[in-house]
């Protein structure tokens, strides 16, 4: 029964979260349009780098139960 609970718990969770990322980053290809922002191809490949980063830890932390980052974006 705890299994169950827990996977359902887990599947609540996880729908959420992964919508709303895809939110997230839906919001920072806004971004782009250059009649409303400045930016360097420096800057994109930071905000990407970033990003694939960060999607990688996630990641390891599945595989191997690794500790979390802490560290924040900064352009």
């Amino acid at each position: 029964m705890n299994d169950l609970k827990t996977r359902e718990k887990f599947t609540n969770l996880a729908g959420k979260r992964v919508t709303k990322a895809g939110r997230m980053i839906a919001n920072i290809g806004n971004l782009s349009n250059r009649s409303n922002y400045s930016y360097t191809d420096e800057d994109v490949n930071k905000i990407f780098g970033y990003l694939r980063k960060k999607l990688k830890e996630s990641e390891e932390r599945f595989k191997n139960n690794g500790s979390k980052g802490t560290d924040e974006f900064v352009l």
